[in-house]
């Protein structure tokens, strides 16, 4: 077959467009043993779905599968026991280290002893009501900017109120 044709295919195939007699004739390509060069990416691919087509499974061969498997796991409460003892104790040991890290993080975070910063209250009142007009000033000034904005938000609902009445009317 044109390994043109094949790249074609291939191509039609990854986008999700080929029917199925344009798979069969990718697989039956791929399938051959002799593949161009361009093309030995995909091979695996189309070998792995012919030989997963070519297997046939019966009732008998799948139960004899399943308790072979069956009887090779180890039974017994030894085995459970240690499973959940592990599971355990990696969940205490997550709570532990989980815990540590918080405990370290609280401690960073808030310093030893706290101490006032100013010994005269009425200087202390005076500090605070200067910062607080600072904070205010500022409010007032993001309020003013965002009446600017309102009216913008109102000017754009006017423009498309106008273009869905031209719409409609249309």
């Amino acid at each position: 077959m044109d390994s043109k044709h094949i790249e074609a295919l291939l191509e039609k195939y990854w986008n999700c467009e080929t029917s199925l007699e344009e798979e069969q004739q990718l697989k039956d390509y791929f399938a051959q043993g002799e593949v161009a060069e361009p093309l030995r990416e995909a091979a695996p691919l189309f070998r792995y779905l012919h030989e997963q087509k070519s297997k046939h499974i019966t009732d008998v061969v799948f139960d004899k599968q399943v308790s072979d498997q069956l009887r090779k796991k180890p039974r017994g409460k030894v085995v459970w026991w240690t499973f959940n003892a592990a599971r355990m104790a990696a969940g205490i040991a997550v709570v532990i280290v989980a815990g540590y890290f918080v405990r370290q993080e609280i401690r960073a975070s808030y310093p030893e002893e706290v101490t006032d910063t100013y010994s005269d209250p009425k200087l202390a009142f005076e500090e605070t009501k200067k910062a607080l007009l600072m904070i205010s000033k500022g409010f007032n000034r993001g309020q003013k900017e965002t009446s600017k904005i309102k009216l913008f938000n109102q000017a754009e609902e006017k423009i498309q109120g106008k273009d869905k009445k031209e719409e409609a009317t249309i």
